[in-house]
């Protein structure tokens, strides 16, 4: 194991190190940060309560297409940050273990943290694929140019995405308050926003290619993901993104090739209710990635 990770618990059924990962396999890392969240922290907590629920008596380790992923996941565990606020040294440490994992074959995903970990996350991952697709669920654009100072804000990781070209098309799904600055970014970088009263129409055609899944759990509405920062009303069901997820891992013209679930805040969640969620949707992301 790197000393750029830490590895799990050797407990985990999923613990591994980057000698197990190949392609077919789906390589799970956590990276704990929250110091660049702008409203409240907490999320670094947020690896270790998803990896509760996923291995949770309750459930099983079978996707709802019936896939097994216990010969699938492997466990990297978490990435060694400082979880400091604009650090530079905790991305490129973000970004030297997902150039690592890339390099395998394998598929990652990673689970935050805050938003800020998918920008050094696709660092990694945009220059070994082309045209390379990215499908953001988020109640938030995260396209401030900078916000509070903090190019490496929660707020800002697609800003930076979009300025140094790691991906062709990005299209945002949810989207239900997006300041004036934000929407000039949008036009800015050619974005296409499906906002949550449009979702019903959105047609899933145009998404092709490579695609990177990035899921903001306050994406979903509160009621069904209390356990975020920033409550935002109005937002779509777990229904409407596993079906998302299994429509896009059955669609014979788009490959998933990475994913990311970021934003759970265990401190605000309800009897571990967003974290089961988050584990769930990490369930069918690995499916998905393995296809």
């Amino acid at each position: 194991m790197p000393n750029s990770l830490v590895a799990p618990d050797a407990t985990n059924p999923f613990a591994g190190s980057l000698d197990d990962l190949g392609r077919g396999t789906v390589a799970l890392v956590g990276v704990g940060v929250d110091a660049n969240s702008s409203y409240l922290r907490g999320s670094a907590a947020a690896p270790a309560a998803v990896r509760e629920q996923l291995h949770c008596g309750s459930a099983n380790y079978c996707s709802e297409s019936g896939a097994d992923l216990t010969d699938v996941i492997v466990d990297l565990g978490d990435v060694a940050v400082s979880n400091t606020a604009a650090s530079v040294a905790d991305a490129d440490m973000i970004t030297q273990v997902l150039r690592s994992v890339v390099a395998t074959g394998a598929a990652p995903l990673t689970i935050g943290g805050d938003h800020s970990v998918t920008y050094p996350v696709l660092r990694a991952l945009g220059p070994a694929h082309n045209d390379l697709h990215i499908v953001h669920i988020d109640a938030h654009p995260d396209l401030y140019d900078s916000f509070e100072d903090n190019r490496f804000s929660h707020a800002s990781p697609f800003a930076r995405i979009m300025e140094d070209q790691l991906c062709s098309n990005l299209t945002q799904i949810g989207i239900r308050t997006a300041t004036p600055h934000q929407r000039e970014q949008a036009a800015r970088f050619a974005i296409t926003t499906v906002t949550a009263s449009e979702f019903s129409q959105f047609d899933l055609g145009q998404v092709c290619g490579p695609v990177y899944v990035s899921i903001d759990l306050d994406g979903l509405d509160p009621a069904f993901a209390p356990g975020v920062s920033h409550h935002e009303p109005g937002g779509l069901t777990v229904r409407q993104v596993i079906d998302l997820l299994s429509a896009l891992a059955t669609k014979d013209d788009a490959t998933i090739v990475g994913a990311d679930v970021v934003e759970l805040n265990p401190g605000r969640d309800l009897g571990g209710m967003t974290a089961m969620v988050a584990a769930k949707l990490t369930r069918e992301l690995a499916a998905a990635l393995a296809t």
